[in-house]
């Protein structure tokens, strides 16, 4: 069915048993899927660029060197899901469960991430100018060498993330946030304003990596404290 919006709105019954690539083939016309049940299976290499997926789930599927530019993604369940290699310029996830995901070598340029649930997600390696986060949950991601600069950071966990390299110049963490117990290696926060963010478990031998950051007088009596000083 033609939806105002000039998708192909598919359901399960809708898509049976004919293989997706034949079913892709002979839409001629951009495709909605709606709670389809996509978990396990080899996706890869498909062509779904442009596609809408609403409810749709993908747990464990293999997705890899995909063309997924310009897809829409609502509140889908795609944990383990392998998106390596994988074209997914502009393409926007939102209330998506993307735990555990594997994005290596992945390109997500003008991406965007709302609301999502990124714990464990492996970024290592990705194309991501102009790539954006949003209120989501990104604890014990590897996310080494991303660009954050200029970035509002709005409510988002890093906690126990790994941001070795990661460049959060002139960053502003909005509404919350954490840093606690991240690896921050090498990472950059000349002039960034960390004063909603946690910062639990900073040492200060990584205190250099901070100069020029703006925190609060609480954060650095938390710093102080890490010392065994007391601030009055």
């Amino acid at each position: 069915m033609l939806s105002e919006n000039h998708y192909v709105t598919v359901d399960a019954s809708e898509l049976g048993d004919t293989a997706l690539a034949d079913f892709i083939k002979d839409a001629g016309q951009p495709l909605c899927f709606q709670g389809i049940d996509f978990s396990g299976q080899d996706l890869s290499r498909v062509n779904l660029a442009g596609s809408r997926f609403e409810r749709c789930l993908f747990g464990d599927t293999n997705l890899t060197a995909a063309d997924l530019s310009n897809t829409h993604w609502q509140s889908c369940r795609a944990a383990q899901a392998v998106f390596r290699a994988a074209t997914l310029e502009e393409a926007v996830f939102v209330n998506c469960d993307l735990n555990n995901t594997l994005w290596q070598r992945s390109k997500l340029a003008h991406a965007l991430f709302e609301g999502c649930k990124l714990t464990g997600a492996n970024f290592v390696d990705t194309s991501t100018l102009g790539l954006v986060f949003k209120e989501c949950v990104l604890r014990s991601a590897i996310l080494s060498g991303i660009s954050f600069y200029k970035a509002e950071l709005r409510t988002l966990d890093f906690a126990e993330a790994d941001l070795s390299y990661c460049d959060f110049r002139q960053a502003v963490f909005v509404e919350g946030g954490s840093l606690s117990l991240a690896r921050v290696n090498n990472a950059r926060f000349d002039q960034a304003d960390l004063r909603e963010a946690s910062l639990h478990g900073l040492r200060l031998t990584d205190a250099k990596l901070f100069k020029g950051a703006i925190i609060s007088k609480a954060q650095a009596g938390m710093l102080l404290a890490g010392l065994g000083l007391h601030v009055l």
